[in-house]
């Protein structure tokens, strides 16, 4: 055993693959590098960064992207009905995120402070169900909103869900 300790190449030589693992190489051949770093070269432009080259033309130049157009198939919403769903996805995802926290925080000063030592499947349990919640708030707060300019809706905003639900299905129907 000290003699491959203390053997200059200590690393052991196998004539026989083991049997569980009939694939595995004995020794590891090291490779060298083919290629000079000096020769890679990324290939960037205003339009962006990429892994490969512009497409080129012809006579050399780039060749510019072609994008379908389909203007007939999407309605604009107006700016007051944009910002109407931010806010709503806003307070549907910050209020229950923000009430985890919270939950967690306490949860963690009143184990310092050995008030109270909280059973971790209540920590669990309670930042599960909150942000659970918070994540099911984005649809909440996109379906929630009154897609009508003039239109404010309701706080909670339950007859809108209930309208742009069935919508949203009737839409997706037509477009099958």
């Amino acid at each position: 055993m000290e003699t491959l300790i203390c053997a200059t190449n200590s690393s052991l030589f196998l004539s026989k693959h083991s049997p569980c693992r009939p694939n595995f190489p004995a020794s590891y051949p090291t490779q060298k590098l083919n290629h000079l770093f000096s020769t890679l070269r990324p290939f960037a432009s205003a339009k962006g960064f990429s892994s490969t080259p512009p497409p080129v033309g012809r006579d050399g130049n780039e060749r510019p992207i072609r994008r379908k157009n389909n203007d007939d198939d999407d309605d604009e919403l107006p700016r007051a009905v944009i910002y109407r769903i931010i806010r709503r996805i806003l307070f549907s995802v910050g209020v229950p995120l923000g009430l985890g926290l919270l939950f967690l925080h306490t949860f963690g000063v009143l184990r310092e402070k050995q008030v109270y030592d909280a059973p971790k499947w209540l920590a669990f349990m309670t930042a599960f169900l909150t942000f659970g919640a918070s994540s099911v708030g984005i649809a909440y707060g996109a379906l929630s909103a009154s897609l009508d300019a003039e239109k404010d809706g309701s706080f909670l905003g339950v007859e809108q869900i209930q309208k742009n639900w069935v919508d949203m299905w009737q839409e997706e129907e037509a477009a099958n």
